[in-house]
């Protein structure tokens, strides 16, 4: 015979064992009904709220993205029709420049011998002038031959050719025309800002070389930043001029900004088959954006009604959303059923959700402290 003592043991030993089964059991068994619950003390203290789904109306919306830009005509880049070596400049990116302002100076000896190449056809071209209305007038009153006058004629209107053509070349420099017709000839150019605006390019350095296809700096109008946005092919027949745009910068900030659709393309483009929509930015806010900047932006199309409940309420899984519903509430202990739902339009605080034989507007939902049982 065992004794007494090992025997106690045995029993003490067995019983936990069937203990842990049973409670394995139970909690399998809850699990399997796919119920969530919790005492009503609990309840309370967390500060829970349940409340059915109610009736608004929601902006029907269509997603785009895009960027922040400015018009051609409000985009400047500076280049050198003749290239040069960057004499002085004093200026960085983010400087506000206004147009005729004096950005930089270049200096290269080519710069004289277009001078030089001028002010020598500029005192020919008087001389041509001069011989060839003589030998009109002469021609005319049959003093001389039709030869000579031909003669005249071209070389003057050839010489005239090249005073103009250089004549057009100083002016491109920035180089007064009639200061090298008095002798004063430079090998300095100044370089002038097309447009006013801020310079957001700067690619100058105190004597480094510059080609003549090379950008010197980019100057962007700012007062006319605006929205490109591109719109898929299904939803284009949706948008109008004048319709509400909402977007974000996500890179940037959380805040949402205001603007409107001012013009919607008229061809698709690309092989993403998109469509260019331009949106006017309010005025107040052009001075927190900056060009360039990536948009996330939904385009308010129209308006319509239907059952919502608090964003806070929606669990989202994957591609999947969800709610707890109501299921039973005795005994001081509420059972919550975690059902999918469908997703319509969205609010910053509320979400659509579309009724089915599980989700109408009498079902009780658990608005607040989802996330505590969700877990």
């Amino acid at each position: 015979m065992l004794p007494m003592k090992k025997i106690i043991y045995t029993l003490v030993i067995s019983s936990l064992l069937f203990a842990c089964k049973d409670s394995k059991t139970e909690e399998t068994t809850e699990k399997d009904n796919g119920l969530i619950t919790v005492s009503a003390a609990q309840f309370q203290s967390s500060g829970m709220e349940i409340a059915s789904p109610v009736e608004q109306d929601f902006d029907v919306t269509i997603s785009a993205s895009g960027r922040i830009d400015v018009p051609p005509q409000n985009r400047a880049q500076v280049t050198s029709f003749i290239g040069g070596y960057v004499k002085s400049t004093q200026l960085l990116v983010g400087d506000k420049v206004t147009k005729g302002q004096a950005l930089l100076t270049l200096e290269n000896t080519e710069y004289l011998d277009i001078q030089k190449d001028y002010l020598e056809v500029a005192e020919q071209i008087k001389y041509l002038k001069s011989e060839f209305e003589r030998q009109k007038t002469l021609y005319e009153e049959k003093i001389t031959s039709q030869k000579n006058y031909l003669k005249a004629e071209s070389e003057y209107r050839r010489t005239l050719g090249m005073y103009q053509s250089l004549r057009a070349k100083l002016q491109l420099l920035n180089i007064n025309p009639s200061n090298v017709e008095k002798g004063k000839l430079t090998s300095v150019v100044t370089i002038y800002a097309p447009i006013s605006g801020d310079i957001v390019i700067m690619n100058a350095n105190v004597g480094m070389p510059v080609a003549p296809s090379d950008v010197i700096l980019e100057i962007v109008d700012t007062n006319h930043l605006h929205l490109e946005l591109a719109i898929f092919e299904k939803d284009i027949l949706k948008v109008k001029v004048g319709q509400k745009i909402t977007f974000v910068v996500p890179e940037a900030s959380k805040e949402v900004f205001d603007a409107e659709v001012h013009l919607v393309g008229k061809s698709i483009e690309g092989t993403d088959r998109t469509i260019n929509v331009h949106g006017h930015l309010d005025d107040n806010i052009k001075q927190k954006l900056l060009t360039g900047m990536f948009v996330e932006a939904k385009i308010k199309t129209s308006s319509k009604k239907g059952l919502s409940i608090p964003a806070d309420a929606l669990i989202s899984e994957n591609t999947k959303n969800f709610v707890l519903l109501l299921n039973n509430e005795a005994n001081n202990i509420l059972s919550f059923k975690k059902v999918p739902v469908k997703v319509g339009e969205k609010s910053e605080q509320t979400v659509e959700i579309i009724p089915d034989n599980q989700i109408n507007a009498s079902s009780k939902i658990l608005i607040k402290g989802v996330f505590d049982l969700a877990e």
